[in-house]
């Protein structure tokens, strides 16, 4: 298990102070994976870059891909950059996952499909019980990473405390996800706004 499951996870299962859109978690998925590279020691922060460590094991798939994909050439890649691109498409890439794994089971409805996460129980994944069950226990832990970047993603419903007792590049990474998740929201902010004014210029008489 990896903490970019755990969101997931998390994402789909606890109720959030708004909906969850696709592009915040998957940004907020290319945090975990991050914070998860470091902490294996697959790579370390050099003031806001990220600089990959060869030869270091991660034990996990998904992880594994993660680190595969760190910029190895000078003067490698920021923590900022690392979120939008390796974050592209990220949810859908681990959802497409969840349901590989189970294949047996009777269709549902893609929570991703609207393009957002949808948290109702008719469309979660029906991934192993030990899966869920590990992240559920993290959750219930209130685990200081996962619950940093679920606060990020306005999870759970009520205002989370700040979540202590972090490392300093893992709160460098937190900090990131949360300055990109502004900047994103911004984005669709003034595109609202635009598409506003455009329908305005078409009603007016």
């Amino acid at each position: 298990m990896t903490t970019a499951r755990d969101l997931l996870f998390v994402s789909l299962d606890v109720p959030s102070g708004r909906p969850v859109e696709r592009g915040d978690l998957s940004l907020a998925l290319a945090g975990a994976e991050l914070v998860d590279l470091l902490a294996a020691g697959a790579a370390s922060l050099d003031g806001d870059r990220v600089v990959p460590v060869p030869g270091a094991a991660v034990g996990d798939g998904s992880l594994e891909e993660a680190g595969s994909a760190l910029v190895r050439q000078e003067p490698y890649e920021s923590v900022e950059d690392w979120l939008w691109r390796r974050g592209d498409g990220l949810a859908a890439a681990y959802a497409a996952g969840l349901e590989a794994e189970e294949r047996s089971g009777r269709p549902r409805r893609s929570w991703l499909a609207r393009g957002r996460a949808d948290t109702s129980a008719s469309v979660r994944p029906s991934a192993g019980a030990s899966d869920r069950r590990h992240a559920a226990d993290r959750w219930a832990g209130r685990e200081p990473v996962l619950a940093g970047l679920a606060a990020a993603l306005g999870i759970p419903e009520e205002a989370a405390a700040e979540p202590e007792g972090l490392a300093d590049d893992t709160e460098a990474v937190l900090a990131a996800v949360h300055g990109a998740l502004t900047e994103l929201e911004a984005v669709r902010q003034r595109r609202r706004i635009e598409d506003a004014a455009f329908d305005n210029v078409w009603r007016a008489p």
